[in-house]
């Protein structure tokens, strides 16, 4: 008895293992390339980032965090850049 069970269970892991792969087989990923994924950077995103590295540099050098004004250079630098991209970041998903 054992015998005939042992090769039924054979049976089926092998039908499950070879044949049922071959009947489920769903459509190939279509492959997408880099560029398509992401997206192209506008001139106004450009324009804001270079904005965003110069800004906080020109109000370091006239600040002069390294001279105990720090606060305000957080404040009048970094704050305002932060605040800037997060609206930009919050219409961005706004319009989409």
């Amino acid at each position: 008895m054992t015998g005939i069970s042992e090769i039924l269970v054979l049976v089926l892991l092998i039908a499950c293992i070879l044949i049922l792969p071959r009947l489920f087989k769903g459509e190939p990923a279509q492959k997408v390339s880099l560029s398509k994924k992401v997206p192209k950077l506008t001139t106004k995103i450009r324009f804001g980032i270079i904005l965003t590295i110069i800004y906080p540099i020109a109000v370091a050098l006239y600040l002069r965090p390294w001279n105990e004004n720090f606060i305000p250079y957080i404040t009048y630098a970094i704050i305002p850049v932060f605040l800037v991209w997060a609206i930009v970041w919050v219409i961005a998903g706004r319009k989409k």
